[in-house]
């Protein structure tokens, strides 16, 4: 995955997903960072899209324990946390203080309702299976949570740090798709679809305050206008640059810094391989044509076995750049 970065771009906008360097934005009040995708909805408990992560996770929610940027897991919420000897009761120590941007506070009680929600059997959380090893939540006062396994899990802990553990509110949840109410540094400012989210500096932030007064995600996902949004100076940092063949001008240029990263994303390739045997008419009215199965007729064209055939043999054994270049 590409990340590029102009000049003292992202620097200490702690919340971005994509990489800290805190020492450079000092004198920078606000980021844009373009976006391949724009989010189906603001609410990480109830979509699978990477998209709503990329704007929300960590910047207006949190949860128990949050990822770093080596991939590492930290406290987030939960300032510490006992593992009882069997593995199968952890007691949550949250911090004190914490209130959601509505200006209620986040306590035990919010940490049972989202675990609970998320856990439940009409939940539409896509990770639901992070969850199917609670046997109970507890709040066993309005700073301290217990949680109870089923079976000892080596896990759980990385399982909370995933964005669709985080806490929400009972008050706030069913308008959390378009108008999402956390915790975090920032709190949402506007979404104008089609375009770009908007967020703004938490002045009550329970946390270590970030430098930035407003972030905003621009959604622009044709590469030739992210080259142009780049070189205008209009966009700060855009992971996941679209253009990878415009790279080596961004190298080149003092303005800008290309970062090399990693990518858990994958890319399959796959074929229907149902109905290999020849296909036996027993339909009443003799039209088996259309009632093959799916994938029949381009299995039997040769076209495309052939087309596969020299894919795979022209594909490099070796990639080493993320922009397709073979390692030498």
């Amino acid at each position: 995955m590409k990340q590029l970065f102009s000049g003292p771009a992202l620097a200490t906008f702690a919340a971005a997903a994509v990489m800290n360097v805190s020492a450079v934005l000092a004198a920078q009040t606000s980021i844009t960072v373009g976006m391949q995708l724009e989010p189906p909805n603001l609410d990480p408990t109830g979509g699978a899209a990477a998209a709503i992560d990329e704007v929300v996770y960590a910047n207006v929610f949190e949860g128990l324990t949050r990822y770093q940027a080596d991939g590492s897991v930290a406290p987030a919420l939960a300032k510490s946390w006992t593992i009882s000897d069997d593995g199968l009761v952890y007691t949550f120590s949250l911090h004190s203080g914490v209130k959601f941007h509505d200006g209620s506070a986040m306590d035990a009680e919010d940490v049972k309702f989202s675990l609970d929600r998320a856990r439940a059997e009409d939940s539409t959380n896509a990770q639901k299976r992070l969850f199917t090893g609670i046997a109970s939540v507890d709040a066993v006062d309005a700073l301290t949570v217990k949680i109870t396994l089923s079976n000892p899990d080596g896990g759980f802990i990385t399982n909370l740090a995933w964005g669709d553990a985080v806490i929400v509110a009972p008050e706030s949840i069913e308008n959390a798709k378009t108008a999402p109410v956390g915790t975090g540094p920032f709190t949402f400012s506007r979404w104008v679809q089609g375009d770009r989210v908007e967020l703004a500096r938490n002045p009550d932030y329970w946390g270590d305050a970030v430098a930035l007064e407003k972030a905003t995600f621009k959604f622009i996902s044709d590469p030739t206008a992210a080259f142009a949004a780049m070189m205008a100076g209009d966009i700060d940092a855009f992971p996941g640059y679209p253009a990878p063949e415009t790279l080596p001008q961004f190298e080149a240029d003092p303005r800008f810094r290309v970062i090399v990263g990693s990518t858990e994303g994958e890319t399959i390739l796959s074929t229907n391989n149902k109905g290999r045997e020849p296909v036996r008419c027993a339909h009443p009215a003799g039209d088996c044509a259309r009632h093959r199965p799916a994938g029949h007729h381009r299995r039997r064209d040769v076209r495309l076995w052939h087309a596969h055939r020299h894919a795979f043999r022209a594909a490099p054994s070796r990639l080493c750049r993320s922009d397709g270049r073979v390692c030498a």
